[in-house]
């Protein structure tokens, strides 16, 4: 399975740019998008931007993925506990 994951634009350098994904930084490459601007919000996937995005459905992309993992290690505690019991 792929995910492309929201990120907020930090710095532009040329075709690379620095991101933020809620308190992590990364460069990634972002050689399709030449008029990219810092705030602005995209969808990265595999180190590549592939598309741009509002901050309201980036943010709320954000919210789903926090609580899916939430959900998820709960999921794995769980099983974990009781294959142990």
């Amino acid at each position: 399975m792929c995910l492309g994951v929201p990120a907020k634009v930090i710095k532009v350098l040329g075709d690379k740019a620095i991101v933020d994904y809620g308190g992590v930084r990364k460069e990634v490459d972002a050689m399709l998008f030449p008029d990219l601007k810092e705030g602005e919000y995209v969808i990265v996937h595999a180190g590549l931007i592939i598309a741009r995005i509002d901050e309201k459905e980036a943010l709320e992309t954000l919210k789903l993925l926090r609580e899916a993992s939430i959900l998820v290690n709960k999921e794995i505690l769980a099983h974990s506990r009781s294959k142990f019991s």
